[in-house]
């Protein structure tokens, strides 16, 4: 199956006729439009509709288009699972967060409360995280350190 490309164009101004045909000379097709007004009576800065962080571990690419690693937050996964297989408690998973230097997205310490809160995140990412290098390396250095 070929590779499809997107590109997100911000328009600044009205749009122009010939602007679309040059696209399309190029194999570009139009797949959407949005519009935009001025809601009457809406207060300034409401929000419409749903606003939803990404998930634990991917930021939004930089040309918007998908979502992609975030690798502090993909290391602090790794190490949350690796402090959950070797049967931490929650309270002792935060202090070694905070040890070291591991923040929440909002940049606060994590807590009990907070690793607990990643749970469904950590399930939802572990299919992904068992599959990498980087896990079997960390597991294999477990061991190793139990072993001693």
């Amino acid at each position: 199956m070929p590779r499809t490309e997107h590109i997100r164009q911000p328009v600044s101004g009205p749009l122009e006729l010939d602007e679309i045909e040059k696209f399309q000379k190029l194999g570009w097709r139009v797949i959407a439009v949005e519009w935009e007004r001025e809601a009457a009576g809406a207060e300034p800065g409401a929000i419409r509709g749903r606003i939803e962080n990404p998930p634990f571990g991917l930021r939004v690419a930089q040309d918007c288009s998908a979502l992609e690693e975030d690798r502090n937050e993909t290391e602090i996964l790794l190490t949350m699972m690796e402090l959950l297989i070797e049967d931490g408690p929650y309270s002792f998973i935060a202090e070694e967060l905070n040890r070291r230097g591991y923040r929440t997205r909002e940049g606060s310490k994590w807590g009990p409360v907070a690793v607990f809160e990643m749970l469904p995140r950590l399930i939802d990412a572990g299919p992904g995280i068992f599959s990498t290098e980087e896990w079997g390396r960390r597991r294999q250095e477990s061991r190793m350190r139990q072993q001693r």
